[in-house]
């Protein structure tokens, strides 16, 4: 066994969880099993193997920063409703 039932116990009550006797029994029964399955894990030869973030491989969906020239002052406030001066004017959500 790698976890005995008093660490468990010793868990719940820093998690401030409280359990019947079965289920105290049947969670370190799984801790155990977790804890096995992770040894038989480290056991595999991982040598060459790549370290990786994702199971599946990820690209990047963003597009090339490319430069490229923007608006003019006077064609973004064209249809603006009430420009001032260079900037465009919104009515007041604070109070």
């Amino acid at each position: 066994m790698k976890i005995t039932r008093a660490e468990v116990a010793h868990v719940a009550h820093l998690a401030r969880l409280t359990f019947r006797e079965e289920e105290m029994e049947k969670f370190t029964s799984q801790l155990n099993d977790i804890l096995l399955y992770m040894d038989k894990l480290n056991s595999v030869d991982t040598t060459g193997v790549e370290p990786m973030t994702h199971a599946t491989v990820l690209h990047n969906a963003f597009r090339e920063d490319i430069v490229k020239p923007s608006l003019a002052n006077e064609q973004s406030l064209a249809n603006a409703p009430d420009p001032r001066g260079e900037f465009f004017r919104v009515p007041k959500v604070i109070e």
